[in-house]
């Protein structure tokens, strides 16, 4: 038998959710130069949104290891690469992180790795769609060596953004949304089924979220003959990528006269309930994406008009933009194939060669040994008085190097340690959740 030809390689993935770690370790998959034989270990920054059992269970991604660390932890692993037994450290690092985490690791890489022959070849990118801070979040995220954007429109956006600074633009490579998958739409389920895909930010507050959970529940009992799913992604307790104050658990609780025996909340991973969608319904989630590439009829609702903080305005062109009045009425959108095919959806077939560049990319940085400094856009320099603010909320100096003091675990906590930080969490959701917004409605007053 011929030897084989696959190169081993070990990657690592940084995430600080649930949302993210999918994102990363996804990614860590589909941009590895072909015949790769990957080693996937994954990292939990530790911090408010740090994923649940429940939810890792539920995005479905397995990692040879997953442990959960604090970023002068992580700094410090990255920092022993050339040190183990067998004299090589990760071959590529995926930083699936918040902007401001993003350009703290990459500082404070660039300080674990002066001076050091050979480093990972760093990759980072957004999990979905792009629709505010577009300069903030991308500059916080120059200095990878990859910058992924996940579709032509987003390529063309980020190029823009670093050339018109004067930053070097040639990090930014064009991708697809790595958890597109499925089997194509064929036809209408018995029974026909809707779905909302909720969100834990947008809308933002409980006034709008009561209107769009009422609307949904309208369109239950005007079809009794339909499901009618209100597709969550965490439970009353649980963070994701961004903060819910408002769940709508907690909201469904209040409908006068319960819910109609037709509507239901689903968790799950979103693949498998668009398995069963005829109509998929959000705000702006990136699970219209999902089901845009299933070309499964797609509705962005513009209920609360069409606005930048909403983000539907990411989908204005599509042919996706309808209100619970059309829906109500029998509407079927027809999106737009050429705004389709902009946004790295791939419904035309095109999506199995979406991660071709980011993979020869990948492998001739691999194949050049030693790799030039990270080097970001922000410096001390450049950035005088943002950027020290920004490492200092991860604990490190203005050169990247840990500042006094910076918490690190060098083993699982004990017992009571993992006692005390869930009640610190928990505490911290309560907060967040039913005292906050009592306090902004007394201000309100």
């Amino acid at each position: 038998m011929p030897a084989s030809t696959q190169q081993s390689l070990r990657v690592a993935v940084l995430a600080d959710s649930d949302t993210r770690w999918k994102w990363g370790a996804l990614t860590a998959n589909r941009i590895a130069p072909a015949d790769s034989d990957i080693r996937l270990d994954g990292y939990l920054l530790r911090g408010r949104a740090t994923p649940t059992a429940r939810q890792l269970e539920e995005v479905g991604v397995r990692a040879d290891s997953l442990r959960e660390v604090t970023a002068a932890e992580f700094l410090r692993t990255m920092g022993e690469g050339e040190e183990e037994e067998d004299g090589k450290g990760y071959d590529i690092l995926v930083l699936s992180l918040v902007g401001g985490a993003v350009q703290a690791m990459l500082h404070g890489l660039a300080h674990r790795w002066r001076g050091r022959a050979k480093r990972p070849v760093v990759v980072t990118g957004y999990v979905g769609v792009v629709y505010e801070k577009l300069a903030d979040g991308l500059l916080l995220r120059h200095g990878a060596d990859l910058v992924l954007a996940n579709s032509r429109q987003d390529a063309e956006r980020f190029t823009a953004v670093y050339e018109g600074v004067g930053a070097d633009a040639g990090s930014v490579t064009e991708v697809a949304l790595p958890f597109l998958g499925g089997a194509a739409y064929t036809g209408e389920h018995d029974p026909y089924t809707v779905v909302f895909a909720a969100q834990p930010s947008v809308p933002e507050s409980r006034k709008d979220r009561t209107y769009l959970l009422g609307r949904l529940v309208q369109h239950a009992r005007l079809h009794p003959d339909r499901e009618v799913l209100l597709k969550l992604r965490s439970k009353p307790g649980e963070h994701t990528t961004h903060i819910e104050e408002q769940p709508y658990q907690r909201l469904a609780e209040r409908i006068p006269g319960g819910t109609p025996a037709n509507f239901r909340l689903v968790y799950g991973h979103m693949g498998e309930v668009l398995d069963r969608t005829d109509l998929l319904v959000t705000v702006s989630s990136t699970a219209a994406l999902e089901s845009l590439h299933r070309r499964i009829p797609t509705v962005v609702l513009t209920d609360l008009g069409v606005r930048e903080s909403l983000g539907n305005h990411h989908f204005v062109g599509s042919g996706c933009l309808a209100s619970w009045e059309q829906l109500d009425a029998g509407h079927r959108p027809l999106p737009d194939e050429e705004w389709v095919s902009r946004q790295g959806v791939g419904a035309d077939g095109s999506y199995e060669t979406a991660f071709d560049a980011a993979r020869e990319r990948i492998a001739k940085l691999l194949s050049q040994g030693e790799l030039p400094a990270l080097a970001p856009y922000y410096t001390p320099a450049t950035a005088s008085g943002y950027l020290p603010g920004i490492l200092a909320r991860h604990h490190l100096g203005p050169d990247g190097s840990p500042l006094p003091g910076a918490p690190a675990a060098d083993k699982e906590p004990g017992p009571v340690r993992q006692i005390v930080r869930r009640a610190a969490r928990g505490a911290y959701r309560h907060g967040v959740q039913r005292v906050a917004p009592v306090i902004r409605r007394m201000g309100e007053l």
